[in-house]
């Protein structure tokens, strides 16, 4: 195994990307061509920082603009997963009146929702997700 790849093991990625890691030199060339941004996401999540940091309000809005792209497959009528996203990007903006607790009340409503639509969006939409992760982080630090 290579010597990068051991950090992202110790914290639990997946055999699935492990394996597709393996094929790169480096972090950041792994980086620059992977095309899940659920693994991107995933990573992220691993190193931005306790809930209320400005490293992670700048994850939840990456993640947001990957979850809009999924609301063209929820039901038409359906308005909790586009509250649960706006919410979401209120917060970690930093609006006034936002809580986290209002937010992941939210984002529970939304789950249910938004279950059924959520797989065939997911693989419609892990590269586009993953260029939208490099625009908030082009590149990747150690892990």
């Amino acid at each position: 195994m290579k010597t990068w790849i051991r950090p992202i093991k110790g914290i639990g990625a997946c055999k699935e990307a492990m394996e597709w890691a393996e094929q790169f030199g480096s972090l950041s060339e792994a980086w620059s061509k992977c095309e899940r941004g659920d693994w991107m996401l995933w990573l992220l999540g691993r190193k931005a920082g306790p809930p209320k940091s400005e490293s992670r309000k700048k994850l939840v809005l990456a993640a947001c603009q990957c979850a809009r792209l999924a609301l063209p497959y929820v039901k038409k009528g359906e308005a909790r997963p586009l509250k649960a996203i706006e919410m979401s990007e209120a917060w970690a903006r930093g609006e006034t009146g936002i809580t986290l607790k209002m937010v992941r009340h939210a984002a529970d409503a939304a789950d249910a929702a938004y279950a059924a639509y959520a797989a065939y969006a997911r693989s419609n939409c892990l590269k586009e997700c993953a260029d939208i992760v490099r625009r908030y982080y082009p590149e990747i630090v150690g892990v």
